[in-house]
């Protein structure tokens, strides 16, 4: 039985007379009696119309015909709450989420809430009250959408009953803040399990496991999101950890997001390629949106969105005050952001010092808590994405409109008429909608009775929640369009995320340089002119920001003097224009299938900024000088001019590294080899990246060797025809150019954390990557031991070599160590900026946990990235202030050339610390500071914040797009024949890998018909049999057993081409080597379902941990609900 539940029946009837009502009743109330306990109350009814409910309230007893109350104003309590949060109570455990994985290991246990029932009342568990149970009123979410009253909501009209309160206030301010302060509860970010919307958790910074929150009534009417005021339970109340009894199938259900590596966060993302380069460690959760704590901005603000049809979404705006600029007195950190005054800092700490050594001290047990304030709403209140259930309100109406002509009364539209909303997020729970808030055009079809308005995909913004409503109120923003096609699906993805597709504004435009552009003069005098330096790009082909360029010198000492170029974005992006405005509010560049969504006007990303081969553009070069042990010996920084020669794809580069590539072809054009500029020939260019290939290799080795941890997993790639629409998938392959450009990315964004934070060490914009979850990486080390594979987590650099010697033992096996590289990165916490001062008193929380280093931060990318840009600024302020300082001591001095040989104070391998200390440093740096508008630390920190909250909607986005992707290639007559790996296992449902997508799906088989399930704890076995007499005979459950072909796709041995026809008719085309079997597209090769590679398996199926079983993968919903990818059991059988 599931821990929490719902049950919900509603019975119509056409009722001719008294007698036939009374007998009916009757008849259901001994029904009911055999089916309910006897804490059941009689239900009343209304025109001849009976419901029944029964619903859970997440405690785990039973409140039978509640009320829900949804008032039209607001809750009169002045709590901290900005907004009144949605709950997820009316549902049983949602669907699964594409992009929430599952754990390790799958329990068939889930911790009981139940308590014993208590006759005629619900308690609340935290709010102390009882309910009554003699109201016959039904249930909101039970019966037909119908009308409420401010007292209480029910779904059909004439039906009277007293208010009820389901939710505790949420505390005031005053009460959150003491309590605050004290360490009695504590400020916590919230979130809700995707597979059970019952489970929350509240991750509270500084403790290593979170707190759970199970129920209804303790989560309080809080979302998805949420900064909130968690009070913990004391420790009798604590419940067990799941998976503290064993590894291989008690473990639960997804208790916490599921992580996975940031693919790349110094590349170009997967539009630009370069894939893989920081090696970030960052993982993200698929289906929700955490964000951090921080800057209050919306996501766009002054900004609305906009959609093809020419209507806009707009938000209120709210913007920072003012933008305060470093000055000689701000230079320190500020606490002015704290909720409370840091004389109540100790206090918290010890509190949260003392619950993390009551968890240490009791390992197998959790936390559990209830929220007693929201502080801090979800942006995602106001980004709704979902479903109208319209049917349920047609039929209510239609028989209204029967009972209004038998009465000869006139049928209106109710003001408390409403109809259900259904996320989209399985995070988010059901929403009413008042059918006379709808926009006119759905009135309208609703008015001519359009069921297909259910097919439309809306936006919507929630905008009421109070104490007496178990459903929060909602209304319509925007329709987006049908729900299964590809450009409403777009649409919809941008406004979860919050994602700014609008057109940048004439006026902007207006202030950028007219073109044709050429460097300025004045520019060539400050700085140094590099365009007779052998300089070229390497990107993906088809890149069009190009924002990093290489070039190599070999010095007459032995050494390499290797140039890394940014561009220069800041010379056009001046800090407190629109245009700066603008890139702060995008923050960053979006990519979505072909195209992209830039942070700032192609005029400046793709051509004055870009640095194309063949013209004079600025940058921000850094000379390194690096010896043959991979050692930095020497370095320059500064603004340059450079004269990109040519512009070569990482395909090129590697053509050149494996020495494919044929200079002496007179067609060397037309083998699509791109044009030389400039006076630089071929062999210039081959001699350079084959210089630079071998310099990577020995960075790599001893970044690994200092213990750098890499973590990669595989990609799917999609292909896409003329239309922009994917037709195949394949994975993506690494190539050692990739690998090249990314070591000198990793050293020269070190190299500028290193300058900014040392010049300005509580103003700089930072990178951090925090050791993993301790919890967590003590379970994947004993799934390891369990399978014979040795583990040493004890660092980076000794996890990281334990991965490569599991690699060469499992060399024959590179999908079970596709699935380990999968397993190693969920420990792994968030990579964030940072503002130095920020975490001025404890700088060993700076460092890098992946690349084990001390200091990070991004430079390479202002193209895409708004906080490259700040660090770019905060460079120049560095080096201008290093001049003014030498200046002032009169050791400036310049060649003929225009060398500078002066001692670098600031910006070379030693930092001259008494220099930056003294008198005449301290006011270098701080005129400089000024000059180029570095950032005071609690502005600085407030753009860090909104940063990390738009670099997780951006990578969000991404990876719904990829979702996207695939569901459009299987709704298209195609099904999807793979083998999978049995990763999670148990009673109830398996968890499964499937490697050509990369991709972990479930397979539940409780309650199937047909089948027969045989679990064998003690050896962690399944065995899965067909048994074509089981029919759904379970007691007070009818309709809840699943059909066979809900689970498995069951071929005839002797038919198999037949079955098939199901899907894809009597001509199929496999495409690709993916296993695609589809109809009417233009195949790669011809095949039949004999030709996929997959045999069916036959039944009894007998599933160990880590077995290989056969699966098909199709498209779920779309017009009828949130798209998906199903799976199922491949199977031949010749029962039926």
């Amino acid at each position: 039985m599931r821990g929490v539940g719902q049950q919900s029946v509603v019975e119509t009837s056409a009722v001719n007379c008294d007698g036939d009502k009374e007998k009916k009743k009757k008849r259901r109330s001994n029904r009911r009696s055999k089916q309910t306990p006897p804490a059941s109350a009689s239900c009343g009814s209304a025109d001849g119309i009976h419901v029944e409910a029964s619903e859970y309230v997440g405690d785990g007893r039973t409140c039978n015909h509640v009320p829900a109350s949804l008032s039209n104003s607001s809750s009169k309590q002045q709590g901290v709450y900005m907004h009144h949060p949605n709950e997820h109570g009316l549902t049983g455990v949602s669907d699964v989420a594409f992009y929430s994985m599952p754990s390790m290991h799958i329990s068939e246990q889930v911790d009981s809430l139940e308590l014993p029932s208590i006759p005629n009342q619900c308690v609340s568990d935290f709010g102390r009250r009882a309910f009554s149970q003699s109201c016959p009123e039904p249930l909101a979410c039970g019966g037909f959408p119908g009308t409420f009253t401010n007292k209480d909501l029910c779904p059909f009209p004439h039906i009277e009953g007293s208010q009820k309160i389901f939710f505790d206030p949420h505390w005031s301010v005053e009460a959150v803040n003491e309590a605050l302060k004290k360490g009695d509860a504590f400020r916590a970010l919230f979130r809700v399990n995707a597979y059970n919307k019952l489970e929350a958790y509240c991750k509270i910074d500084g403790v290593p496991t979170d707190v759970l929150v199970s129920g209804i009534t303790a989560q309080n009417r809080a979302v998805e999101g949420d900064i909130v005021v968690v009070k913990v339970d004391p420790l009798s109340l604590w419940t067990r950890m799941k998976g503290s009894t064993g590894l291989c199938n008690n473990t639960p259900q997804v208790e916490d997001c599921n992580l996975l590596l940031e693919d790349s966060d110094i590349a170009k993302d997967s539009y630009k390629g370069k894939s893989k380069i920081e090696a970030d460690c960052e993982y993200f959760h698929y289906t929700s949106c955490p964000f951090p704590e921080g800057i209050r901005v919306p996501f766009l603000p002054e900004k609305g969105f906009s959609y093809g049809d020419g209507s806009t979404v707009h938000f209120d705006p709210i913007i920072p005050a003012s933008c305060n600029i470093v000055d000689e007195n701000c230079l320190t950190a500020s606490d002015s952001s704290n909720v409370y005054s840091s004389s109540g800092q100790n206090e918290v700490s010890t509190a949260v010092g003392r619950l993390c050594t009551l968890i240490s001290s009791f390992p197998s047990k959790r936390p559990t808590g209830r929220i007693v304030a929201v502080i801090e709403r979800s942006p995602r209140r106001d980004a709704i994405v979902g479903h109208l259930n319209v049917k349920q309100w047609l039929s209510y109406r239609e028989f209204c409109r029967k009972d209004a002509k038998k009465n000869k009364s006139s049928l209106s539209l109710s003001d408390r008429e409403y109809i259900h909303l259904t996320p989209s997020d399985p995070k988010f729970p059901k929403m009413m909608v008042l059918v006379k808030g709808l926009p006119d055009c759905i009135r309208k079809r609703l008015g001519k009775g359009d069921s297909t308005v259910e097919m439309e995909l809306v936006a919507a913004r929630i905008d009421d929640w109070d104490e007496e409503s178990l459903v929060p109120q909602a209304h319509i923003l925007h329709i987006f369009g049908r729900g299964s096609e590809l450009e409403p699906r777009i649409n919809a993805i941008l406004f979860e995320n919050a994602i700014c597709s609008s057109e940048f504004s004439p006026e902007l435009l207006s202030s950028l340089p007219h073109i044709p552009w050429e460097v300025p003069h004045e520019e060539f005098r400050s700085r140094r002119d590099l365009r007779n330096v052998c300089i070229f790009t390497i990107d993906p082909s088809n890149s069009t920001d190009l924002d990093d360029a290489l070039s190599i010198e070999k010095l007459s000492n032995g050494n390499f003097r290797v140039g890394i170029h940014i561009a220069d974005v800041s010379y056009f992006v001046l800090s407190g224009t629109a245009l700066d405005k603008e890139a702060q509010i995008r923050s960053e560049s979006v990519y979505l299938f072909k195209r992209k969504l830039p942070m700032l006007p192609p005029l400046l990303s793709e051509n004055l900024g870009s640095l194309n081969p063949g013209v004079d553009r600025l940058a921000f070069s850094i000379f390194l000088d690096i010896n043959y042990a991979g050692d930095v010996v020497d370095r320059w920084i500064g603004r340059t001019v450079i004269h990109s020669c040519c512009k070569l794809s990482y395909q090129h580069a590697q053509d050149i590294i494996d020495g494919i590539f044929n200079v002496d072809s007179s067609n060397i054009i037309e083998n699509g080899y791109p044009l030389l500029h400039g006076h630089f020939e071929w062999p210039d260019v081959i001699r350079s990246v084959k210089s630079l290939h071998e310099i990577s290799k020995i960075l790599k080795e001893k970044r690994f060797s200092d213990g750098a941890l890499q973590l990669e997993s595989s990609k799917v790639v999609f292909q896409f025809d003329g239309y922009g629409i994917p037709y195949d998938i394949m994975l993506c392959e690494q190539k050692e150019s990739n690998l090249l450009v990314e070591e000198f990315m990793l050293l020269v964004n070190r190299t500028a954390a290193e300058i900014i934070s040392r010049a300005f060490p509580n103003n700089a914009l930072l990178r951090r990557h925090p050791e993993p979850n301790m919890r967590k990486l003590r379970e994947f080390e004993a799934f390891c031991c369990k399978h014979g594979l040795e583990l040493d987590t004890s660092s980076s650099g000794r996890f990281n070599q334990s991965l490569e010697q599991i690699k060469e033992k499992l060399k024959d096996d590179a999908v079970l160590f596709d699935i380990l590289t999968s397993y190693a990165s969920r420990p792994m916490q968030l990579a964030t900026y940072f503002c130095s001062g920020d975490l001025n008193d404890s700088e060993k929380d700076w460092g890098h946990y992946a690349l084990a280093i001390p200091l990070y931060t991004h430079f390479t990318s202002p193209l895409r990235r708004y906080p490259d840009i700040v660090v770019h600024r905060t460079l120049a302020a560095a080096i201008e202030a290093e001049e003014l300082y030498l200046k002032h001591q009169g050791t400036l001095h310049k060649l003929n050339r225009g060398e500078e040989v002066a001692r670098r104070c600031f910006t070379g391998i030693q930092f001259d610390r008494d220099a930056a200390e003294s008198p005449e440093g301290k006011e270098a740096l701080s005129v400089a500071a000024l000059k180029h508008r570095v950032p005071c630390t609690e502005l600085l920190a407030d753009v860090a914040a909104y940063c990390n909250k738009r670099k997780l909607a951006s990578r969000n986005v991404k990876d719904a797009c990829e979702k996207l992707c695939m569901w459009v290639l299987l709704k298209k007559n195609e099904i999807l024949f793979s083998e999978a790996r049995v990763l999670g296992l148990g009673p109830r449902f398996m968890s499964i890998y499937i490697q050509k997508l990369a991709m972990e799906r479930r397979i539940y088989y409780d309650e199937v018909e047909s089948l027969t399930v045989e679990w064998l704890e003690a050896t962690s076995t399944l065995v899965l049999n067909l048994c074509p007499n089981k029919h759904s005979s379970r007691r007070g459950s009818p309709g809840r057993w699943k059909a066979l072909e809900d689970v498995a796709f069951v071929v005839r041995p002797y038919d198999l081409e037949v079955e098939l026809g199901v899907f894809g008719g009597s001509s199929n085309e496999q495409i690709g080597d993916t296993g695609f079997v589809a109809q009417n597209l233009e195949p790669v090769c011809k095949s039949d379902i004999t030709n996929t590679e997959v045999d069916p398996g036959v039944f009894p199926l007998t599933v160990h941990l880590l077995s290989t079983i056969p699966v098909t993968l199709h498209a779920v919903g779309g017009d009828d609900g949130p798209i998906d990818i199903g799976v199922r059991l491949y199977m031949s059988s010749y029962l039926r």
